[in-house]
Formats: C-alpha cells, sequence, structure tokens
C-alpha cells in the first residue's frame, strides 16, 4: 500500500509544555485510528478485493480531507481522521485475513517488529538535532520509485522481488518515520496534530504491511 501524507509543518518549536501536549494528543489520535482500523478490518475480513479497492480510494480522498480541514476546523479534521482509519481497515482487511488465515504467527511477528521499528526510528527522529528535511525529500522519491516497482512486480517475475520490495521500502519508512516524528517535535501548530496522526499512522500501517511479507513468507 504506500499512501503518505503530504503535510508540511512550520519550523518554529512549541514551548515544552505544550510540545509534550502535542505529543500526547498525536499520538493519542494515532491510537484511536489504529483502533478504528481494527475494526474495520474486522468488518471487512470477508469482503472482495474490488470493495477493498473503492474502500482505498475513498480513504485516499478523506486523506486529502484531512488536510484541507486541519486549518478549518481540528474537529473536522478529527472526524475525517476517525473516518480514514476505519476506510483503510475495510481496504487492507482482505490482506490481513489471508495471512491471519495462513500464518496467524506471522501477524503477531509483524506487530511486534512493528512496535520496535516505530518505536526506535520514532525515537530517533524526535531527538536528533539535524534536520531531515533534504533527506525526506530523497526518501519520498525512493517511495514513487518503490511503487513503480511494486507494479512491475505484478507483470514481471523477478526473483526475491517480494523480500527487495520489502527490505527497501522498510528502509525508506524508516527514515519517513523519524522524519515524521521530528515534525512532530519542531512544529508550532498545535492543529496540525490530526495531520501528525494520519502520517504517523501511515507509516506504521505501511511497516506492518512490509513485515507481513516477510515473515509470512509471500514471496510472488
Amino acid at each position: 500500500m504506500a499512501m503518505t501524507s503530504t503535510t508540511t509543518a512550520a519550523s518554529a518549536p512549541l514551548s515544552r509544555a505544550e510540545a509534550s501536549g502535542l505529543l500526547g494528543q498525536t499520538m493519542g489520535l494515532v491510537a484511536v485510528t489504529a483502533g478504528l482500523f481494527a475494526v474495520g478490518a474486522y468488518i471487512g475480513r470477508d469482503i472482495t478485493g474490488g470493495w477493498a479497492i473503492v474502500a482505498f480510494v475513498v480513504a485516499f480522498g478523506v486523506l486529502l480531507g484531512i488536510n484541507a480541514a486541519a486549518q478549518r476546523s481540528e474537529q473536522l479534521a478529527v472526524g475525517l481522521l476517525f473516518g480514514f482509519g476505519l476506510l483503510l481497515g475495510l481496504a487492507v482487511a482482505p490482506t490481513i485475513a489471508y495471512y491471519a488465515g495462513a500464518d496467524p504467527q506471522a501477524v503477531w511477528e509483524a506487530g511486534g517488529a512493528t512496535a520496535l521499528f516505530v518505536a526506535g526510528f520514532g525515537a530517533a527522529g524526535y531527538a536528533t538535532r539535524r534536520d531531515l528535511s533534504m533527506l525526506a525529500r530523497s526518501f519520498f522519491w525512493g517511495l514513487l520509485a518503490l511503487i513503480v516497482f511494486g507494479i512491475a512486480l505484478v507483470f514481471v517475475q523477478i526473483p526475491g522481488g517480494s523480500l527487495i520490495y520489502a527490505i527497501a521500502g522498510l528502509v525508506i519508512f524508516a527514515g519517513l518515520t523519524a522524519f515524521d516524528f521530528q515534525r512532530l517535535r519542531r512544529t508550532q501548530d498545535i492543529r496540525t496534530a490530526p495531520l501528525l496522526a494520519a502520517s504517523i499512522f501511515l507509516d506504521v500501517l505501511n511497516v506492518v504491511l512490509l513485515f507481513l511479507s516477510i515473515f509470512g513468507g509471500n514471496d510472488s
């Protein structure tokens, strides 16, 4: 899936107390969005691939809506964020259902690895004083190249292609995760919490799916 938020945040920092409040608010929104994602994944566990694609397209539209609503109404942006999580759960439900049925242990392993991955690179990004903006641009272009490579894998058999895709994706999302957490520390507008939560949630979701493809042994 390789969807990312296109948000940008201002560079002037909040006070220490405000930054702590923004961190708590953002991660709380991520947690609720993840919960709604799980609800969507459960509801949609038996839907067809066609409906999953529809849900993904609508979710992308909602993501654009979050960007548009953030500066106008924080409540609307939060509501759209929660709807976004539910829709993505529906979109990814067939994939999760497949792995849960074929290899349930892979799901738990992917979840544990994702928690360590995001905690590690998120903490590094939040703590570093080095500006990661230029690096993030490189990772964004790398993500576009990865999407093209993923499309090519649909039509061309490449030995080890799925593993290459997953490892490259993890490298890219390591950088994007660090950058998103740095934005969380540097932003000066607490109204950006829904946007930052959407970005971090997408980092987590993509990392989970990449680990699933590794632990699930899906190298088609």
